[in-house]
């Protein structure tokens, strides 16, 4: 079992321990009286969902042979209007840079990961709609 510590330090900032023994600052929003001066935990979902596909697809792609030169990922979430606000909707934009960059390849490596691979994905489309774009530049 893998254990997460997370402590507080003072109002509403906390210091997160993760099992890999990195460290992530969390605060909440100034308009409940926070200082506003950390990530709050609700975007860190976006963060592991976005993190979560991009190694994956890296993983894949690199097995695939597939070069580029640039690669990123954006997560939009649209939150429920009612406690708890669980993300319902959460759309990724996969941004690729290269010249001769295999879009079959590309999203084949994307619904792998999207599919089967993902925990992140896996979670959340239980409370979410999922939905994913490419694009390639280049």
């Amino acid at each position: 079992m893998k254990t997460a510590r997370v402590k507080w330090v003072e109002n509403y900032k906390f210091l997160a321990e993760v099992p890999s023994g990195h460290s992530v600052a969390l605060d909440a929003a100034a308009t409940i009286g926070a200082d506003d001066s950390a990530v709050h935990p609700g975007e860190l979902t976006l963060v592991a969902l976005g993190g979560c596909t991009a190694i994956d697809v890296v993983s894949i792609l690199k097995k695939m042979r597939v070069e580029y030169d640039s690669f990123e990922v954006k997560v939009e979430g649209e939150p429920s209007d009612d406690y708890p606000k669980v993300w319902t909707k959460l759309h990724l934009k996969y941004i690729f840079k290269g010249n001769n960059i295999d879009e079959n390849k590309v999203k084949k490596a994307i619904a792998l990961s999207e599919e089967k691979y993902c925990m992140v994905s896996a979670m959340l489309r239980k409370t979410a709609e999922l939905s994913w774009e490419l694009v390639v530049e280049g």
